[in-house]
């Protein structure tokens, strides 16, 4: 698993990022983000709107854990940061968090040796 804090900076740093609600909002709307990360305190009726734009668009959506301030540490900004839209991951791998993970069982129960 990857380090959550570590992939939003180094989008930030190498990636084509948004910061913002209403940018988040609008991103998806149009389709044209590919991941939506709000922060945990964002307010009710603000997540319950960019939830239901990711839902009819299919843009994947994560609840940072921290508050927006924990947030705006992570991406270097000196303002609170309560949503961000990433259009491009740069040399992130925080898309990856997206991808639902393969089932290991399968794996190791295709050996064959018993």
């Amino acid at each position: 698993m990857i380090d959550v804090n570590k992939g939003i900076a180094t989008a930030v740093k190498t990636g084509k990022v948004s910061f913002g609600a209403n940018s988040a909002r609008q991103h998806a709307q149009t389709g044209k983000t590919k991941l939506i990360i709000l922060a945990s305190n964002c307010p009710p009726s603000l997540r319950e709107d960019i939830e239901h734009c990711c839902r009819l668009s299919k843009v994947p959506m994560i609840i940072f854990k921290g508050s927006s301030l924990d947030l705006a540490a992570v991406c270097g900004k000196p303002f609170a940061v309560s949503a961000l839209s990433i259009r491009e991951a740069g040399d992130s791998e925080i898309l990856k968090l997206t991808e639902p993970e393969e089932p290991k069982e399968a794996e190791e129960s295709a050996g064959g040796n018993e």
